[in-house]
């Protein structure tokens, strides 16, 4: 099992940047693809990024991409959310997620397809 725990959330405004963090603990970190989700009031969580257990490979949102960028830290233990141009319809909770695959290229976004999930962290982007 692994446990997550996000950070770096805020409020910040249109055009600003945040960048959220998901340290993970008691297992192989090296062993999980990882997600970014988001969810906002009244709305269906969201697939925002993902990132296989090798950190080349990653795929965005076409809601995000070319604004947010999915990193990770095997070494420690963390992926990254880096959010640049931010809009208010980017506000919602945050929640990352872990799933243990075989394979370094393997990569998910369906929310069902993910074991482990943090307790989320508030992003508010004010226009």
């Amino acid at each position: 099992q692994v446990q997550l725990v996000e950070s770096g959330g805020g409020l910040v405004q249109a055009g600003g940047s945040l960048r959220l963090s998901c340290a993970a603990s008691g297992r192989t970190f090296s062993n999980y693809a990882m997600g970014w989700f988001r969810q906002a009031p009244g709305k269906e969580r969201e697939f925002v990024a993902a990132i296989a257990r090798t950190a080349f490979i990653t795929y965005h949102a076409d809601s995000v991409k070319g604004r947010f960028t999915i990193s990770r830290d095997n070494g420690k233990n963390s992926v990254y959310l880096q959010m640049n141009s931010l809009k208010p319809e980017d506000t919602a909770v945050y929640y990352c997620a872990a799933r243990e695959v075989i394979f370094s290229s393997d990569y998910r976004r369906r929310a069902d397809e993910y074991h482990y999930w943090g307790q989320g962290t508030q992003v508010t982007v004010s226009s």
